[in-house]
């Protein structure tokens, strides 16, 4: 769910007008423009805006300045001022090759770190929080107990860390991908970020994916500075993979910038980190590395040669795992998370109208017998728990079993034993 509210202040700032505006130094922009000449050959000016972002008042005064230095030629104009190429000179490219060597980053141009941190507490108190309406909307058809839905709406609301813990199959890591729907809003996203001489891609386009466009005006017509992007509310989520140092900035050396870690990719988004114990990472040091975000909503950060730096940082963190939280964590760390969500079986009633849903899903025809059989018989004679994952996983082996023998699915007992069989070997899943 989006919102858009074109009363509040807007979250990307106006275009630039002047080099001073960018708040970047003239020569990290003359040599963006340099590099990208270099690359490109003759480039036309609406293409270099297009490339690094920039006005075309700040490019003319950026070539002005390059031409002046006799680094920079025109190549060809047209009859407006803008229909113009440029390229660079000999000694300009020879320039350009060196900057390109010494910093390879030919990127869009970055935005100051202090416009970043500005940005970002500005969108802390703009963007809308969870309500009950969201929370029934989005999990109407779960069958999850009312209980659940207050817990996770309350913590959504708040903004505050969540652990989801209980059995496999209990419907955790679903439920953790849905509390993304919760979150309404878009979120402004710069393409990179300047911190002293480094530059900070932020940007991901796996992650940062564009709103849909407002009503009545076509997609992308949003208008300010084009080194902001205006985003969905991220949702990122990190498994087993994650190791020690993935919570870092990462050097791309033929990027010539750092990436961004995760937790700032997911700024006013949702961070999710799923199989808690079972990472790389134990559990109590990855808590730890995330402990100035659990207490005062910032990142601390570290560039080569010392320099330390601190980033607002308020992603909703969900920690999902299949193991009790007392074994993962000391009582400290589980009081820096907010709210502990436990997930169990289903109750029978919800049990029977999920598989009831799946089965709609299917096309296939509901047969409470069968409901009654698969309960009472394979359930309760297996001990097998009324768990939230398996009517799905149930239902689609019946209309495989059928699709693969050319027949129509049908949920009856020889289908359930049949389905059930191909899931539980010996009643253990």
């Amino acid at each position: 769910m989006i919102d858009f509210a074109d009363d509040e202040q807007p979250l990307v700032p106006p275009p630039p007008r002047s080099v001073r505006d960018t708040g970047l130094e003239p020569a990290l922009l003359a040599q963006l423009v340099g590099k990208a000449l270099l690359g490109a050959g003759k480039c036309h000016l609406s293409l270099l805006t297009g490339r690094l972002k920039l006005s075309i008042n700040v490019l003319r005064e950026v070539l002005d300045g390059l031409q002046a230095e006799q680094l920079v030629e025109v190549a060809w104009r047209g009859d407006s001022e803008i229909d113009i190429q440029y390229q660079l000179s000999g000694i300009g490219r020879q320039r350009a090759a060196e900057w390109l060597e010494r910093l390879p980053y030919a990127g869009p141009a970055p935005v100051p770190l202090e416009a970043w941190r500005a940005s970002l507490q500005r969108q802390a108190v703009q963007l809308p929080p969870v309500l009950a309406g969201d929370v029934a909307a989005v999990f109407a058809d779960d069958c999850l107990p009312p209980r659940i839905h207050e817990l996770v709406g309350a913590a959504m609301h708040a903004g505050r860390s969540l652990c989801v813990y209980g059995p496999s199959g209990s419907g955790k890591s679903t439920l953790a991908r849905q509390l993304g729907r919760l979150l309404r809003g878009v979120v402004a996203v710069p393409y990179a970020v300047a911190v002293g001489s480094a530059i900070i891609q932020v940007y991901d386009a796996a992650v940062h994916l564009a709103p849909p466009p407002l009503p009545g005006r076509p997609a992308g017509a949003r208008g300010g500075d084009a080194r902001w992007l205006l985003c969905q509310r991220p949702v990122l989520q990190l498994g087993a993979e994650l190791e020690a140092g993935a919570l870092e900035l990462r050097h791309d050396a033929a990027g010539g910038c750092w990436i961004a870690p995760p937790q700032l990719k997911a700024c006013h988004g949702l961070l999710i980190f799923d199989d808690l114990g079972r990472q790389r990472l134990p559990a109590a040091a990855l808590l730890n590395r995330l402990a100035p975000l659990l207490d005062s909503g910032a990142d601390q950060l570290s560039l080569p040669g010392g320099h330390a730096f601190s980033v607002p940082c308020q992603p909703v963190l969900a920690f999902v795992t299949n193991l009790a939280p007392h074994t993962l964590l000391d009582g400290a760390a589980l009081r820096r998370i907010g709210y502990k969500v436990g997930l169990g079986p289903l109750p029978e009633a919800a049990y029977r109208s999920l598989l009831r849903q799946q089965c709609r899903a299917r096309g296939m025809a509901v047969d409470e017998a069968a409901l009654a059989y698969l309960v009472g018989e394979l359930h309760r004679g297996s001990g097998q728990p009324l768990l939230a994952s398996l009517p799905r996983e149930i239902v689609a082996r019946v209309a495989e079993f059928a699709g693969f023998a050319g027949t129509a699915p049908i949920l009856n007992p020889a289908t359930l034993d049949q389905a059930w069989s191909s899931i539980f070997a010996d009643g253990v899943a």
